[in-house]
């Protein structure tokens, strides 16, 4: 293992979720790497999402709640560019070994990053309120 993947191991953290012999390769490789990347990087997820909002959807602010989580989904899904960078703040927190795991299965692992991504986003809504967008 080299110096750059156990630093990434030991910066990102411990295992978030259960993983046993039943879980699937899938299901481990997100409780072991996208759920601590993703926790890691929240800060930038919610700091991109902002420019992302400054930049594209300036109604955004004066939308109701519901319309705010559907246009959070609808960015992530829809906007291919935004998608891609966002999923280039995860990969290059990956190890050889894990980008190896990564592109045998990457269409569904990109579904679980996406989804996950989404959820997080959609679970902090109140940080994207007008007055605390600041």
């Amino acid at each position: 293992m080299t110096q750059r993947d156990v630093f990434l191991k030991e910066f990102r953290g411990e295992t978030i979720g259960s993983v046993s012999i039943q879980s699937s390769s899938d299901e481990s490789f997100q409780n072991e790497v996208l759920r601590p990347i993703l926790k890691l990087q929240n800060d930038l997820f919610i700091a991109s999402f902002r420019n992302y909002i400054t930049k594209y959807k300036s109604d955004f602010y004066s939308q109701s709640t519901e319309k705010k989580l559907a246009a959070i989904e609808n960015s992530i899904q829809k906007d291919i560019k935004y998608r891609n960078a966002l999923k280039g703040m995860i990969i290059g927190l990956f190890t050889a070994e894990e980008y190896s795991v990564y592109i045998r299965n990457s269409s569904s692992l990109n579904k679980r990053m996406m989804t996950m991504l989404i959820e997080r986003l959609r679970s902090q809504i109140q940080l994207f309120e007008s007055s605390s967008a600041k």
